[in-house]
């Protein structure tokens, strides 16, 4: 059995993935709603901004219009009003959910950052401590360092992705004030997670979908998890790290 490592963070952050999507229409408000409800601690989505300048979440980036939804388009092209209802606003999460909760993003179009950290501070002033803005490139995280010192920025990536070896990317993250690095939760191990706190770089995993999953990857001292399925989530926390 995985010795039990401590956590950078005390208590791991439960990441819904897309929201309770095991239970609800993923990247919805209900979805949102439901998993906060099943004792998540923080939320997560792809964030896109609309051609009138709209922060809006969604995972692929397209939306079915026409004739029984043949054609195809991209957000990034399209106005807010001319989304489908079900594809809310970033600032439509905080009116319906409230701000006591992590959020994590992936930013998934070139530039779109600093909108959605003003964003954020519009609709929740002294949220960016609980803001994780992820991406695979390091350089780009590290150009929103200066100008906003409490989000929290967390390079997602995969460890075959790191050709110089972890313990050269933990020092280069730890460098450029870049907080976590996400990897897939196959990746992990509890050397590779100690090496990384050892730069007091934080460590989340993801797809993280079964409890003999869940509950190794707790153990290992893991600062975040992202799963489908909420309840089953807290639970694993839960019996890991207590009430």
């Amino acid at each position: 059995m995985q010795q039990r490592l401590p956590s950078l963070l005390g208590r791991p952050i439960g990441f819904a993935h897309r929201g309770a999507r095991a239970q609800a229409a993923d990247n919805t408000l209900e979805a949102f709603e439901l998993a906060l409800k099943l004792g998540a601690t923080g939320l997560e989505s792809d964030v896109w901004v609309t051609a009138d300048g709209v922060a809006v979440l969604d995972h692929d980036g397209m939306v079915r219009t026409g004739f029984k939804g043949l054609r195809r388009h991209p957000i990034t092209g399209l106005r807010r009003d001319e989304l489908p209802g079900h594809i809310p606003a970033l600032a439509d999460l905080f009116a319906a959910c409230g701000s006591d909760f992590h959020l994590s993003l992936d930013l998934k179009q070139a530039g779109i950052a600093q909108h959605v950290i003003d964003t954020c501070e519009r609709a929740a002033s002294g949220f960016e401590p609980n803001l994780w803005l992820c991406h695979p490139g390091v350089t780009e995280l590290a150009a929103l360092r200066d100008a906003n010192p409490a989000v929290r920025l967390v390079n997602s990536t995969r460890l075959e992705r790191m050709p110089d070896g972890p313990e050269r990317r933990a020092a280069n993250l730890a460098a450029a004030g870049i907080d976590a690095v996400n990897l897939h939760h196959s990746d992990w191990n509890g050397g590779l997670v100690t090496l990384f706190h050892r730069f007091e770089r934080i460590a989340f995993a993801w797809d993280l979908q079964f409890e003999h999953i869940l509950r190794p990857a707790i153990r290992m001292g893991i600062d975040g998890v992202y799963s489908d399925h909420v309840d089953l989530m807290t639970d694993c926390i839960r019996a890991e790290r207590g009430a």
